[in-house]
């Protein structure tokens, strides 16, 4: 089963994301064309079609990464496709998590390939879905640990051992030791036994094994569990793809500065009309960061006419003279990678992220300055996975999802309300406005009397009040105690959408998912998730 749900009434739904889905034309000058226009998609095919690319350096790259991962056969099939001029290309894109990451790393490559099915069917193009890895990221802490449910769906972190003195350091050069393998046994521990739990961490234990680079680890699971869908994976890290994007790094070298002004000036148009911006750059800052085997992965500004990385100054003409010859040298930052993104690949679309949106939307007159189509942006898929006892509780009484995000009983509080006779409720209400009305005659009667009693007169009203309100409270308890099958129902549903209070797709692994559905889980995903903007999911498998 599937439940629409319109993102207009999550309150953590910012407003250019709803814009987005909803009134396209207030955001329109920030993006390249509206993916809910079949025309706009025509458009971004021939503006990709029509750039100069070199295509089978990026097909040959490809085959290499995936003769080294061992990739399904679809996966190759797909990569071969890249060679071909008239091929087009749906790009996604995620750091390299642990054991693959939350769930909505897995419903932008379902999103992904989906889009791609559609635009080779729909306009007779060879379309191909790829997922680029974030390689060169180099913030180990966000992707060092998974997060399942354990068998009483309390949320539980399995992690790799936190890496002193090398924070600069792209994930790409991180090699699993044997750390790995206790991480695991961990993750058997904690995931509740089924069928499918002995073949999961079979598949896990191959791709992440000791002596595997960690993004290497992360493509080959990527491969294992969506290869045979022609998903393409490609890490961003490989030096054979440098030199096709040289020439964009020496530009962004040549005009130090330019790429954080067009995105600033853009944020500020966003901000003015209401929006956020989600990146600020600065005016000495470059969109490039500097690799260096020893240093990592350090960021370049300008001063005084030279660049610095760190504590090193560089003459600009030696940086740039670097960005031309050893491109392998540079890594781009969050402005500059979706340039470098479609530079190498014939991208028509982006499935991103709520928050990437923002960010994308800074970035026209960046594509504009360095000559490259921008291709068009489609939110990905946005689902919560229920079991059947919890969707059939909130369709029972009616709650809606975003109820269960607080992690205080006020939902539960008010759901048991609606389970008293409306007698019992209806006496209470009489009881207050009888107390509120009679003791007003009072306090207004006093005056007359002796003015010094009117405060007391108040306060007797004001105790009165809060007696009743304590029986009311000491009603709801027992309601409480009444229905206990009521509040395990709404407390299941609760831990399930929304662990710790956060979305499940962003804090809950997919393997969780996996180990409890099998491989029903992206063949049901697959079917049950339409390519629709505005709306979040509720999915039972």
């Amino acid at each position: 089963m599937r439940i629409p749900v319109d993102v207009r009434r999550f309150p953590w739904i910012r407003r250019l994301a709803v814009d987005y889905a909803y009134d396209f034309r207030a955001v329109a000058p920030f993006f390249s064309g509206d993916p809910a226009d079949r025309a706009a998609w025509a458009d971004a095919i021939a503006r990709t079609q029509a750039h100069d690319r070199r295509r089978a350096d990026i097909a040959a790259i490809i085959a290499s990464q995936q003769e080294r991962r061992q990739a399904p056969p679809a996966a190759r099939d797909a990569g071969r496709l890249l060679a071909d001029r008239r091929t087009v290309a749906v790009v996604t894109g995620q750091q390299a998590g642990l054991f693959g990451g939350p769930l909505f790393t897995l419903l932008k490559a379902l999103t992904a390939l989906k889009l791609a099915e559609q635009v080779a069917r729909d306009h007779n193009v060879p379309a191909v879905a790829v997922f680029w890895i974030d390689a060169e990221d180099h913030d180990w802490e966000e992707v060092r640990s998974c997060t399942v449910f354990d068998e009483t769906l309390a949320p539980r972190a399995v992690g790799l051992p936190g890496r002193i003195g090398a924070e600069h350091a792209p994930v790409a050069t991180v090699r699993l030791d044997d750390s790995i393998v206790g991480a695991l046994d961990e993750l058997a521990q904690l995931l509740p036994p089924t069928e499918f739990r002995p073949a999961l961490l079979e598949s896990l234990r191959r791709a992440y094994a000791p002596g595997m680079g960690m993004a290497e680890a992360f493509g080959r699971w990527l491969e294992d569990v969506l290869g045979a869908r022609g998903l393409v994976v490609y890490d961003s890290s490989d030096v054979a793809a440098k030199p096709l994007v040289g020439a964009l790094f020496a530009r962004e070298l040549s005009m130090p500065g330019q790429t954080a002004k067009l995105a600033a000036l853009a944020g500020s148009d966003l901000t003015a009309r209401g929006y956020h911006a989600q990146v600020h750059g600065h005016d000495d800052s470059l969109a490039l960061f500097h690799l260096d085997a020893d240093s990592g992965r350090r960021a370049i500004r300008k001063q005084d006419g030279q660049f610095v990385v760190g504590e090193t100054t560089y003459p600009a003409e030696t940086l740039l003279r670097q960005a031309r010859e050893q491109p392998a040298g540079f890594s781009p930052n969050v402005l500059l990678r979706p340039l470098v993104q479609d530079t190498i690949f014939p991208t028509i679309c982006y499935v991103a992220g709520p928050n990437e949106l923002a960010y994308l939307g800074q970035l026209r007159g960046v594509y504009q300055h360095f000559g490259v189509p921008m291709p068009l942006m489609y939110p990905r898929a946005t689902a919560t996975l229920l079991d059947s006892a919890a969707l059939r509780f909130l369709n029972k009484y009616k709650l809606p999802l975003e109820a269960l995000q607080p992690q205080d009983e006020a939902a539960l509080n008010e759901l048991l309300k609606t389970q008293i006779p409306p007698a019992v409720e209806e006496s209470f209400a009489e009881a207050a406005q009888t107390i509120e009305t009679q003791m007003t005659r009072v306090i207004q009667a006093m005056p007359a009397l002796d003015p010094t009693l009117e405060g007391a007169a108040r306060s007797t009203l004001e105790r009165m009040q809060r007696d009743l309100q304590t029986l009311h409270g000491k009603m709801i308890q027992a309601a409480k105690r009444r229905d206990e099958t009521l509040r395990r129902q709404f407390i299941h549903a609760r831990d399930l959408a929304f662990p710790g209070s956060h979305a499940q797709e962003r804090t809950i692994g997919f393997v969780s998912f996996l180990n409890q559905y099998g491989p029903a889980l992206v063949e049901r995903l697959d079917e049950e998730l339409p390519l629709d903007l505005g709306r979040h999911w509720i999915v039972t498998i």
